[in-house]
């Protein structure tokens, strides 16, 4: 998969990213505006961050967890405020928030792992899957496919001096049909060996 192909879809994830902030923002404003104690519990949620910052710098051991304890507990009850005037209105408690197409890496396309190792989510590793299944010329796979295979189309009969071989084309066929069953059902397996499709262009 080419780095432009990715570029190009991380723009898009960038994209989706901000729509989805932007929307959130949008509905906040709606909200704060309809009801204004919202934007007084937001504002004071603020106020109380700052306040813990400070005392984590400024204060000693003993007084800095006495006022974290208290400050938490605040925030907790405002938290609880919030919720209950979203309920009240019967809207859900992560209306405020983006909502995101993906919500495990949020719309970048990545997610940090428990060693705090940045990976690829599997909405983008999908979407290079789709990318690459497409250019792939395998889109008709419900129809073309080893059910639907028809070997009848092969000759039966065997000519040494014509197919290079003491069996029939058809014979060979349902071998090449057989080894590539088996390839699939061992795709996993490190153990089994690769297939090499050779012969000159539009054989099949």
């Amino acid at each position: 998969m080419s780095n432009e192909i990715l570029n190009t879809l991380l723009k898009e994830y960038d994209q989706k990213k901000l729509k989805a902030e932007l929307e959130a923002e949008e509905r906040k404003k709606a909200l704060y505006e309809k009801f204004p104690r919202l934007q007084q519990i937001e504002n004071e949620l603020n106020s109380f961050a700052i306040q813990t910052a400070k005392n984590i710098l400024n204060t000693d051991s003993t007084s800095k967890l006495e006022k974290e304890k208290e400050l938490q507990e605040k925030v907790e009850k405002l938290k609880f405020e919030k919720v209950c005037i979203l309920q009240e209105h019967n809207l859900d408690a992560n209306y405020l928030k983006p909502f995101y197409e993906c919500p495990f890496c949020q719309d970048t396309g990545y997610i940090v792992t428990g060693n705090s190792k940045s990976e690829m989510c599997n909405c983008l590793k999908q979407k290079l899957l789709d990318i690459s299944f497409n250019k792939s010329n395998m889109s008709n796979l419900d129809k073309e496919n080893f059910d639907t295979f028809n070997e009848n189309i092969f000759s039966d009969e065997v000519d040494i001096s014509k197919y290079r071989y003491n069996i029939s084309p058809r014979t060979n066929i349902r071998n090449i049909k057989q080894k590539c069953i088996e390839f699939v059902e061992n795709f996993d397996n490190p153990n089994y060996k690769n297939l090499l499709f050779s012969g000159n262009t539009g054989l099949r």
